[in-house]
C-alpha cells in the first residue's frame, strides 16, 4: 500500500522524521527513521536523511511496509489475563518476564506466551514483537495491553503516541519525599558513558514528564503514585533516581552507598525494583469508549509494604 502527499508549508523548517511521525501517527519516530533509511519514504522520488529540513511543497511517497511474518514460537506459559476481546488482550505481567525477544533472550517472553493463548495477534510489530504496542521493563510488574489485529494495533499505538493513554504506577522509593505531589521533567536518552543506562546526561535525549503524588511515608522510604505523561525507556526509574529518590532495590539506578539498615531489611524480601504498573486506560479501538484496567498488587510488593509498616512503628 502506498500513499502520496504534498508537504504543507506549515512544516517549513522542521526535520523530515518529525514531520512524518506526525503525519503517520501509528508508527513511532524510530520506525519512521527506519523507513526513511530503507527508502520506504521518498521525497520527490529521491532518498533523503531523517534530519533533512523540509520547506513545504515537496511531494512525499510513503510505501507502507506489509506486516512481517510472525516467527516467535508459541509457548505454553501461564498468563494472568485481566480482559480480552477480538481486538486486544490485557495482561497482568509478572516481574521477571521479558516482553519480547532481544539480546540474549529468545524464549519465555510475553510474546511467546501470547502466541500460545492468542492465535490472531497483529503482525505489525514484526517477527519478534507481534501485537506489542508498549512495553514494561523485565522487572516491572503490572498491566500491559497487546493488539490482536492490525486495526487495533494502529489505533492503540496512535493513542500511546498522542499521549491520550492513562497510566498509573505504584513505586516505593528510597528517602522520605517532603512535598505531597510534583512533576519531574527532563530530556532522557542513552547515557553518554554507560550505554546500559538511560539518563538526562545524554547526547540525544527526548522530552519526558512524570507526575507523582505521595501516598504514604514510611521510615526512610515513600510509597508514590506515578503518572508518566511520556513513555521513555526507564523514565520513572531515571526521574526518581536523578531527583534523589531512587526506586527501592533498583540495582541499575540506585545508590548502594546510601543504603541504611531499614532498606537492607526490605531488600531481603524484594528481589527487583519496586515498580508496579497498577492501572491502564485507553479508548477502545472499535467503539471509542474509554476503558480502564487494573492489575492487582503482587505479593512481593505487598509484603514489602507490610514490612515497611512494621519497621516504621
Amino acid at each position: 500500500m502506498s500513499e502520496k502527499i504534498v508537504i504543507s508549508p506549515d512544516y517549513a523548517g522542521k526535520r523530515a522524521d518529525i514531520i512524518f511521525s506526525e503525519l503517520f501517527k501509528s508508527f513511532s519516530r524510530s520506525q519512521i527513521r527506519k523507513f526513511i533509511k530503507q527508502g520506504d519514504i521518498l521525497i520527490n522520488q529521491e532518498q533523503f536523511k531523517p534530519s533533512r529540513l523540509l520547506t513545504g511543497g515537496e511531494i512525499a511517497t510513503f510505501q507502507i511496509p506489509e506486516p512481517e511474518p510472525i516467527e516467535a514460537e508459541p509457548e505454553n506459559i501461564p498468563l494472568d489475563i485481566i480482559f480480552q476481546n477480538s481486538d486486544f488482550i490485557v495482561i497482568n505481567k509478572p516481574h521477571g518476564m521479558v516482553v519480547h525477544a532481544g539480546a540474549g533472550v529468545s524464549s519465555g517472553t510475553l510474546v511467546n506466551a501470547l502466541l500460545y493463548h492468542c492465535r490472531d495477534l497483529s503482525g505489525i510489530g514484526g517477527m519478534i514483537r507481534p501485537g506489542i504496542v508498549h512495553r514494561l521493563d523485565k522487572d516491572t510488574s503490572g498491566v500491559i495491553v497487546a493488539a490482536k489485529n492490525d486495526f487495533s494495533h494502529s489505533h492503540l499505538a496512535g493513542q500511546f503516541k498522542e499521549r491520550t493513554v492513562s497510566k498509573e504506577y505504584l513505586a516505593i522509593v528510597r528517602g522520605v519525599i517532603k512535598s505531597d505531589s510534583g512533576t519531574f521533567s527532563s530530556i532522557i536518552g542513552r547515557h553518554k558513558n554507560n550505554r546500559i543506562k538511560m539518563s538526562s546526561n545524554t547526547n540525544a535525549g527526548r522530552e519526558s514528564e512524570t507526575d507523582w503524588k505521595v501516598l504514604k511515608r514510611y521510615a526512610k522510604t515513600t510509597l508514590v503514585q506515578v503518572n508518566p505523561k511520556t513513555g521513555r525507556t526507564h523514565q520513572i526509574r531515571v526521574h526518581f533516581s536523578e531527583n534523589g529518590y531512587p526506586l527501592l532495590c533498583d540495582s541499575l539506578y540506585g545508590n548502594k552507598k546510601s543504603d541504611n539498615e531499614i532498606v537492607k531489611n526490605i531488600d531481603s524480601t524484594l528481589k527487583r525494583h519496586a515498580l508496579h504498573a497498577y492501572k491502564l486506560g485507553f479508548h477502545d479501538p472499535r467503539d471509542g469508549k474509554f476503558v480502564e484496567f487494573k492489575a492487582g498488587i503482587p505479593d512481593d510488593f505487598n509484603n514489602t509494604l507490610k514490612r515497611l509498616e512494621e519497621l516504621s512503628k
